[in-house]
């Protein structure tokens, strides 16, 4: 799939895709840890993936003007560079013990990975033959939920395991001096992972700067002709119904994972802690059935397995909404019930959509178009600040039309979680109604050019 002489950049862009995994799972568990730390509601807590989702949809257009002008090796430099800048931004956002500063600091890091998404999944389909391409891209994204696993450890070990126990209501009688103490050992354990990345970024920073051009780099100085490329886009509909369908599945990725420990939470009554070892457990399931889907399209189109896991996605979250909280079994004193089983298989069947998708849209298309419709693509992932919101709107209103799909289900307010479990449940129909959108995109262009 890669031609010898790109092995080693390929090598090194593939630590990128992890890289930013690793980041998106943390930031998902960023809202649990704030919402305690802070004593925020779900909807304020949420402006974590706001910002961080929203980032892609300002500086991703901007990421690929300049590519386009100079280049996915600086583009590569410059996405790390900034990562770099807005991690060392939790530091005084820590010693403030201000949440707003540290969504400014979100925001910075998520421009980073919004640069390097914009500039990584175009370089990788450019090093080698288009034949190829799809399985190439799927191929480095397999390591980018690896990076996701890491994350979700780091996130567990390191911050959700040094949040102090003390409940919303138990802090808010506690003498200002103690609170306080409390707040900023919480708030130093979130800036470790993120500040300690930064020598990481270094190292493929140093990388890159050291390894110069390649011939499938843009030809600096060379005059765009963006009217030419605007048109390519506008008469590519496998592009621009790629970028509809990967606004939906990134908004289904970020939504059902950010509510994923909560769900958990609720319906077995297990600690934070340890509903992060069934996001543990969903990633694993993630990053298996890409392996096997990668394997598979070899022999399969690829948007076929991709309607396949779609509709399969759709049935897990119907399984998620009203199968009962059963225990089954148990394994090292975690309960699994046909719900949460139904939680995990949904990761897994979600795993090979996004570089999928994103091979599918631009496959065939002229490649003076490939960077700016690569920028669209990225610019999909605001779906994440735009979905997750919703999700948690749903979950957070006791008395919303969408509980109405899950009646026979509790309405007491959980004054902890900040929810019912009818809301809970109900708030599942958000994934299935992205996935039924990602299946109609694979259905409409699982042959060649149709469109």
């Amino acid at each position: 799939m890669v031609p010898r002489k790109y092995i080693g950049i390929f090598a090194m862009l593939v630590s990128c895709f992890a890289l930013w995994g690793l980041l998106n799972n943390m930031t998902d568990n960023l809202v649990p840890a704030f919402q305690k730390i802070f004593r925020t509601s779900q909807s304020t807590a949420g402006f974590v993936q706001v910002s961080f989702y929203g980032a892609y949809s300002v500086i991703a257009i901007f990421a690929s003007l300049l590519i386009q002008r100079a280049g996915y090796r600086v583009g590569v430099l410059v996405g790390l560079g900034v990562y770099v800048i807005g991690a060392l931004l939790y530091v005084p956002a820590c010693i403030a013990q201000s949440f707003w500063t540290y969504i400014v600091g979100i925001f910075v890091v998520a421009g980073g990975c919004a640069v390097l998404e914009t500039t990584c999944n175009p370089y990788v389909l450019a090093l080698g033959d288009e034949s190829t391409a799809v399985r190439r891209l799927n191929f480095a994204q397999m390591f980018n939920p690896l990076g996701s696993l890491a994350g979700i450890l780091l996130a567990q070990q390191l911050i959700l395991a040094n949040l102090n126990p003390a409940t919303a209501d138990e802090r808010a009688v506690m003498p200002a001096a103690e609170l306080d103490a409390i707040v900023h050992h919480e708030l130093f354990w979130v800036c470790v992972p993120y500040v300690g990345l930064c020598a990481i970024a270094a190292a493929i920073w140093i990388f890159f700067f050291r390894s110069g051009r390649t011939d499938v780099d843009a030809v600096l100085g060379e005059k765009t002709d963006y009217k030419a490329i605007f048109s390519i886009l506008a008469h590519s509909p496998r592009w621009y119904l790629g970028v509809v369908a990967q606004v939906f599945y990134v908004g289904v990725q970020i939504a059902a994972w950010t509510w994923m420990n909560v769900y958990c939470q609720k319906e077995l009554g297990v600690t934070a802690k340890d509903g992060a070892t069934y996001y543990l457990i969903a990633i694993s399931t993630f990053i298996a059935c890409r392996w096997i889907a990668t394997f598979a399209m070899k022999y399969v189109n690829p948007a076929s397995i991709m309607a396949a896991f779609a509709f399969a996605a759709i049935a897990s979250c119907a399984g998620v909404m009203y199968l009962p909280t059963k225990v089954l079994f148990t394994v090292h004193g975690l309960p699994f019930s046909a719900n949460i089983i139904c939680l995990i298989a949904m990761s897994g069947f979600m795993s090979l959509m996004f570089p999928t998708i994103y091979g599918i849209a631009l496959g065939g298309m002229d490649q003076r178009a490939h960077k700016l419709g690569a920028a669209g693509l990225i610019m999909a992932i605001v779906g994440g600040a735009l979905l997750t919101p919703w999700m948690a709107a749903i979950i957070g209103d006791a008395n919303s039309l969408w509980t109405k799909l899950v009646p026979m289900f509790s309405g007491e307010w959980d004054t902890n979680l900040k929810l019912t479990q009818a809301s809970l449940r109900a708030s599942f129909v958000v994934p299935a109604i992205c996935f039924a959108v990602v299946g109609a995109y694979a259905v409409a262009f699982r042959r060649g050019k149709n469109s």
